[in-house]
């Protein structure tokens, strides 16, 4: 991957990684996701809000979509890049897809729930009418840490 892609990926990880540590602030789980245009437009930024707002589906890849779509007027979010701090579970990457987003970069794996690739591959499987370019591993050691350091001090 050219450098200033690699860049640009970090740039933006790094507003993912904040909504994360704010959502963590707010005894959420700390995930975060921004998206933004092919043009680096920011459209959206959100850390999960499910115990806020009391609903299961407010993980922060749904809330920013759902802020994105309203920006853009359209459901249809084919030009956007999803930069997501934790691998999206089945929902998120289903919704991923559903919106026809171009790409998805996340930081860290999900050994449990993550559902891009490593359990179902549904953002890129070829049994589906749309799939995304994905890469994983953008600052991956700090969105690891993040979740990592949040359920050590639950489990005090």
């Amino acid at each position: 991957m050219p450098e200033a892609q690699q860049d640009r990926d970090a740039r933006w990880m790094r507003e993912a990684l904040a909504a994360a540590v704010e959502a963590g602030e707010r005894d959420e789980v700390p995930v975060g996701a921004c998206i933004v245009t092919n043009d680096d437009r920011l459209l959206a930024v959100a850390g999960n809000r499910t115990r806020t707002d009391c609903d299961p589906t407010a993980h922060a890849e749904i809330v920013a979509l759902r802020e994105a779509a309203r920006e853009l007027g359209n459901y249809r979010l084919t030009d956007a890049i999803v930069y997501s701090t934790i691998e999206p579970c089945a929902m998120c990457a289903g919704a991923l897809v559903q919106a026809r987003v171009r790409r998805l970069v996340y930081g860290a794996r999900d050994e449990r729930f993550g559902a891009v690739e490593t359990h179902f591959r549904i953002c890129d499987s070829s049994s589906l009418n749309h799939r995304m370019e994905i890469t994983s591993g953008v600052l991956e050691t700090e969105c690891r840490s993040i979740m990592q350091e949040f359920f050590r001090k639950r489990r005090q």
